[in-house]
């Protein structure tokens, strides 16, 4: 009897300790609209994708992210507080609960994931690793390098990348390790290393900040798959689904034609898949802690997925990045959006 008592107060004990962590576990979106604004890590400064300006507003695509699940959440895309992170401190700043997700250029990995205690909620950006080189003397790709001094950005898997290719091809090189993208314009400048290497986006915020951006060119090589998107704690479902979902909900709004120019007539559609998008049929932005026009809000705020990429850093955009990968799945590329049902 004594036992069975025992093992009844234990399974009861755990049960209480369950439901408290499943009431721990859905604390980030009650923290956000306690707080009354979502603290968003971003990068330090990276044109085109999280940048401020002499004013201190920020902009970008990551940045539009951030701005976009404070739309879904307030109906206000301004209620958001940008913390500028390196890429070392990013994922320690997440884990410390400093920032409620991390929107900053960062390359889903399977350790990163395991180790760390993060989870990738999408793929905001399909990117590869490459190289950028000086114009002259010119070349068609890195094998084509010897002696080279590789200037690489601490914290991110873009040295070890860097090593494997290099190595495993017989190239002679060395790699400079630093600590910003501040740091790798001014080392390559400087002449501390005549070559850099990181995400090809990032090549080419880089580029544009060279003195002579002309005398620099990227090669067409890359050499390794970075899938770049938004990452947040493991512990909380709900607030998983919301920033999974807010990238969708982007997607799937570009690929049914809703923008913010078209929004008023898809808000009279009469299409099941644009009335469920916006919220005219079903609840489902409900069932996961926001409201009925989750997307509405969203894209009213910064548009749809396409409108956000060629704002900031499309073929019209200072960085003139073509779609490629990043194009919807019906055109040609690899972005895919589960259905909204």
């Amino acid at each position: 009897m004594a036992h069975r008592f025992l093992r009844t107060l234990a399974l009861a004990s755990l049960g209480v300790v369950a439901q408290f962590g499943a009431a721990q576990a859905q604390a980030t979106l009650s923290a956000v609209k306690a707080r009354g604004s979502l603290i968003c890590g971003v990068s330090q400064g990276l044109a085109g994708f999280s940048q401020a300006d002499a004013t201190g507003k920020w902009s970008g695509f990551d940045v539009d992210f951030c701005r976009a699940i404070a739309a879904a959440i307030f109906d206000d895309p301004n209620k958001v507080t940008f913390k500028p992170l390196s890429a070392d401190a990013r994922f320690d700043a997440l884990k410390k609960g400093e920032i409620d997700v991390l929107s900053r250029n960062s390359t889903w990995t399977m350790g990163r994931e395991a180790a760390l205690g993060l989870k990738f909620a999408a793929v905001t950006y399909y990117d590869g690793q490459g190289f950028l080189v000086p114009r002259e003397p010119a070349v068609m790709s890195p094998l084509e390098l010897s002696d080279v001094k590789v200037c690489t950005q601490s914290g991110t898997t873009n040295k070890d990348n860097a090593k494997d290719f290099l190595g495993a091809n017989n190239v002679k090189h060395e790699i400079v390790e630093v600590g910003s993208p501040d740091d790798m314009v001014k080392a390559y400048q400087d002449g501390r290393c005549n070559a850099l290497t990181a995400d090809s986006s990032q090549l080419h915020a880089l580029q544009i900040r060279l003195a002579k951006p002309g005398a620099a060119v990227i090669l067409p090589d890359v050499i390794s798959k970075e899938p770049l998107g938004p990452a947040v704690r493991q512990d909380d479902p709900q607030w998983f689904e919301i920033v999974k979902w807010t990238h969708f909900a982007m997607l799937g709004a570009e690929e049914l034609g809703v923008s913010t120019k078209t929004l008023p007539a898809a808000l009279a559609s009469a299409k099941p898949d644009v009335k469920r998008l916006v919220g005219t049929e079903g609840a489902l932005g409900e069932t996961v802690g926001l409201t009925k026009d989750w997307a509405v809000r969203i894209v009213r705020a910064v548009g749809n997925y396409g409108e956000s990429f060629e704002r900031n850093v499309g073929t019209f955009s200072n960085l003139g990045i073509p779609r490629g990968m990043n194009q919807l799945w019906s055109r040609g590329g690899i972005q895919y959006a589960p259905p909204v049902r």
